[in-house]
C-alpha cells in the first residue's frame, strides 16, 4: 500500500505542477495579448486622429500638401471667439480655430498679474502654451492675455 500511494502522490505532484505550468502560460499570453491590442489600438486611434491632434491639413496629409496649413499642436496665438466653463475656442493666425481646455493646473497671466478664466473676455487676444490631446485639442498649461497685438 505504501508503494501505491507513492506512484499516486508522485502522479498527483505531477498534474498539479502541469497544471500550474499551464496556468502560467495562459496567464503570460493573456498578458502579452492585453499589452498587444492596447498598442493597436492606441496606434489605430493616433493614426485616425492624426491631422486633428497635430494640426494638419483638414482634407488629411497628402490631399492638401502645397496649402501647407500646418498649425502649432503644442499651443495657439490668437483671439478668444469663444467661452466655455473650462475652455474657450481660438482663431489662430491662419484662421483656424482651436478648442483649448482649460484644468485647475492652468496658469492664466495679463501681464505680470494672474488672472482666472472669468477675466478673459471674447475679442482678447492671448498666447496659450500647452499639448495637444487625442480630440485634437491644446490642453493649456499657460495663457497670457496680451495688453495690446
Amino acid at each position: 500500500m505504501d508503494k501505491n500511494f507513492q506512484k499516486t502522490s508522485h502522479i498527483l505532484t505531477l498534474i498539479i505542477v502541469g497544471v500550474l505550468c499551464f496556468m502560467v502560460i495562459v496567464f503570460v499570453f493573456g498578458v502579452g495579448v492585453f499589452v498587444g491590442q492596447a498598442r493597436a489600438e492606441f496606434s489605430f486611434r493616433w493614426a485616425q486622429a492624426y491631422h486633428k491632434n497635430f494640426g494638419g491639413p483638414q482634407m488629411g496629409i497628402f490631399s492638401n500638401f502645397p496649402n501647407r496649413d500646418f498649425t502649432n499642436a503644442h499651443g495657439v496665438f490668437g483671439q478668444v471667439i469663444g467661452l466655455g466653463v473650462n475652455s474657450m475656442i481660438v482663431k489662430g493666425q491662419n484662421g483656424m480655430e482651436t478648442m483649448v481646455v482649460i484644468s485647475l493646473k492652468t496658469f492664466l497671466v495679463h501681464d505680470s498679474a494672474k488672472i482666472t478664466l472669468q477675466d478673459i473676455a471674447i475679442g482678447d487676444n492671448v498666447v496659450i502654451v500647452g499639448s495637444p490631446d487625442n480630440q485634437g485639442r491644446v490642453s493649456a498649461e499657460l495663457i497670457r492675455v496680451l495688453t495690446d497685438v
